[in-house]
C-alpha cells in the first residue's frame, strides 16, 4: 500500500515539502449557528489546539468587538508556539483592530465572485482590487504577515480572480487563500483550479473548503495532492451552515492514506474534538470519522473476530493514533468471539453451557431491538453463574391480569419434580400475585419466606434490563440467593425466586 502512495506521489501529485495546518476554529467554528464561546473557553480551545501542534490558530474577527480584541490578547499573552492570526475585511479600521490585539499576522479578504460584487458589495472590479490592495499595503506597513483571501473566489471569473491575486502579490501578500465559500466544488474541479493558481503564482497558496456537499475534505486533499502549501480547517468540521473541512479528517487521512506526518501529535485529537463537542454544544454524531463514538465500534461477529486476531482487518488506523479506544459492540449480529472477548476482559468464566445460555440470550435481547451494554452482559453472565445447576422446579407458564378495580391475579404454571402443577392468587401487584401463586404451588415441596427483594435497572432507558436479586430462607434455617436479569420486572422476580427455591430444594435433598 505505501509503496503505491510513494508511486502516486512521485508521478502524479505535486506535493509542498511543508503543508501548514490553519485552525480556525475559534473563529470559523464559532460562526456555527448557535455557538458563541468565553474568552475561557477560547483559551482552552487555543491550548489544545497548540499542544495539538498545529502551525496557524485563527483566534478570532478582532473588529467585530470589543470582546473579541480582549480574547485575542489573553491568548496571545499565553505565549503558544503556534501563529496567532486575526480575520479582518479590506479595510484599515479592521487592520487596527487586529493590531490592537497584539496579533502579528492577518487574515484579510474581500469577495470578488460577481455575486459579491453586485450584490453584497455593490462595488466594481476596480473598486475591489483598489480596496484590497489599500488593505494589504496598510498591514504590511505595520510589519503584519499577511493572508489574504479572495472570498467566493471559487465563483469567481478565472481571469478577474488572477489579476487580483497578481495585484495582491504586488502588495506584498504572504498567502493567496482560495476560499469555497458555498462549498461547490468537486474533487475534478479543485483539481483543476490549484493546478491552475500554482502554474501562475510562485508564493504559497492556503485553501478555504466548505463542507455544503460532504467534499470539504476530499477537496483539501486533492488541493494538497496539486501543492497547495496550507489547509484551512476547523475541529469536528465546524462553521457557517454545515462547516468546513475537519482537522482530525484531514490530518488522519494525510498521515494514514498519505504517509505524510505533520508532526502534530495525533493522540490528542479525541479529547479535543471532545472538549469543543462540549464547549460548543454541537454533539458529534455517532459515525463521524476519527473521533465519532463508533469509529472505532465493532458489533458483527465476522468482523469482531477479524478485529480479535488482527485490527488491521477492519480498522484502517488504530485507535491509539488518535487517542480514542476500540469498542466491541454487544447485539444481534454479535458472534460467539466478541462476548468471550468481553467476558475475558471482565474476568468471568463460565463453562460451555452457561456460555451458551448468556449467548442466546444476547442474541434473543438483540432481535427484540435492544442495545446490550457492558453492564447488561455482566449482569446476564453473574445470573448464570449464580443459578441453580438442577432446576427440579422449572416455570412452564405466567398469566397476568389487572384493572377494573380488581386485584391483580397471576395465574402460574410450574413443572415440579416432572408434575405440572397450575394455580392463580391475587396480590397487591403482579409481582407479589405472582408471588403467592408460586407459594401455593411448592406448599407441598417446601415452605420458603422471601427475606429479600431487591430490584435495579442496570442501564437508563425504558428497555433496560432489571436486575432482581432475593435471599429466601426455609424452615429449617437454610438460607440461599437468587439472580436473574429480564427486561419484564415480573418475570426478572419470578426466576430469581424459583432459582433461589431450587437452591434451597437441594441444600435439602443433600
Amino acid at each position: 500500500m505505501m509503496q503505491d502512495i510513494e508511486k502516486l506521489k512521485s508521478e502524479s501529485m505535486n506535493l509542498s515539502d511543508k503543508i501548514y495546518i490553519f485552525d480556525t476554529t475559534l473563529r470559523d467554528g464559532e460562526q456555527t449557528p448557535g455557538v458563541a464561546l468565553t474568552v475561557d473557553e477560547k483559551i482552552q480551545i487555543a491550548t489544545k489546539l497548540n499542544n495539538l501542534g498545529v502551525d496557524k490558530i485563527e483566534v478570532g474577527f478582532p473588529a467585530s468587538s470589543k470582546g473579541e480584541i480582549e480574547s485575542a490578547k489573553q491568548i496571545k499573552s499565553l505565549g503558544l508556539k503556534s501563529t496567532l492570526v486575526g480575520l479582518s475585511r479590506s479595510l484599515r479600521k479592521d487592520v487596527d483592530a487586529v493590531l490592537n490585539s497584539d496579533l502579528e499576522y492577518i487574515h484579510t479578504f474581500i469577495g470578488t465572485s460577481p455575486l459579491h460584487r453586485d450584490y453584497k458589495l455593490k462595488m466594481s472590479k476596480e473598486k475591489i482590487i483598489e480596496t484590497a490592495v489599500d488593505a494589504i499595503e496598510y498591514a504590511k506597513d505595520h510589519g503584519l504577515t499577511v493572508e489574504f483571501s479572495a472570498e467566493d473566489a471559487t465563483r469567481t471569473e478565472r481571469n478577474f480572480l488572477f489579476e487580483v491575486f497578481n495585484e495582491a502579490v504586488s502588495a506584498g501578500a504572504d498567502f493567496l487563500d482560495v476560499p469555497d465559500t458555498v462549498g461547490i466544488l468537486t474533487p475534478i474541479m479543485a483539481r483543476e483550479i490549484i493546478t491552475d493558481i500554482k502554474d501562475n503564482f510562485s508564493i504559497p497558496i492556503s485553501v478555504h473548503f466548505h463542507n455544503d456537499f460532504g467534499l470539504a475534505t476530499a477537496n483539501t486533499l486533492t488541493a494538497i495532492e496539486c501543492g497547495a502549501n496550507q489547509a484551512h480547517v476547523t475541529v469536528n468540521g465546524l462553521g457557517e451552515r454545515t462547516g468546513n473541512c475537519s482537522l482530525e479528517e484531514l490530518v488522519m487521512s494525510l498521515k494514514s492514506a498519505y504517509g505524510i506526518d505533520l508532526e502534530l501529535d495525533t493522540t490528542r485529537l479525541y479529547s479535543l474534538s471532545h472538549l469543543v463537542g462540549r464547549l460548543t454544544g454541537v454533539k458529534m454524531p455517532v459515525n463521524k470519522p476519527i473521533v465519532g463514538d463508533n469509529a472505532f465500534a465493532h458489533e458483527s461477529g465476522i468482523h469482531v473476530h477479524g478485529i480479535l486476531n488482527n485490527a488491521s482487518t477492519y480498522e484502517p488506523m488504530s485507535p491509539e493514533m488518535v487517542g480514542h479506544s476500540r469498542r466491541i459492540v454487544l447485539g444481534k449480529h454479535t458472534g460467539a468471539n466478541a462476548i468471550k472477548s468481553k467476558l475475558k476482559e471482565y474476568h468471568i468464566d463460565l463453562d460451555s453451557e452457561q456460555f451458551d445460555k448468556v449467548f442466546a440470550e444476547i442474541k434473543s435481547l438483540g432481535d427484540s431491538g435492544k442495545c446490550i451494554t457492558d453492564d447488561d452482559l455482566i449482569a446476564i453472565a453473574i445470573t448464570q453463574l449464580a443459578s441453580a445447576r438442577e432446576t427440579p422446579i422449572v416455570l412452564k407458564g405466567l398469566g397476568l391480569s389487572s384493572g377494573g378495580g380488581v386485584s391483580p391475579t397471576a395465574t402460574v404454571k410450574l413443572e415440579i419434580d416432572g408434575e405440572e402443577k397450575e394455580t392463580a392468587s391475587t396480590g397487591v401487584g403482579p409481582v407479589d400475585a405472582a408471588l403467592n401463586a408460586i407459594r401455593d404451588l411448592i406448599r407441598d415441596e417446601i415452605d420458603m419466606e422471601l427475606e429479600e427483594y431487591n430490584l435495579e435497572a442496570i442501564t437508563g432507558g425504558t428497555d433496560a434490563l432489571a436486575e432482581v436479586f432475593v435471599v429466601s430462607s426455609d424452615s429449617k434455617g437454610n438460607k440461599s440467593t437468587g439472580r436473574s436479569t429480564n427486561q419484564d420486572i415480573v418475570m426478572a422476580s419470578i426466576i430469581a425466586v424459583l432459582d433461589s427455591i431450587n437452591k434451597l430444594l437441594l441444600i435439602q435433598r443433600q
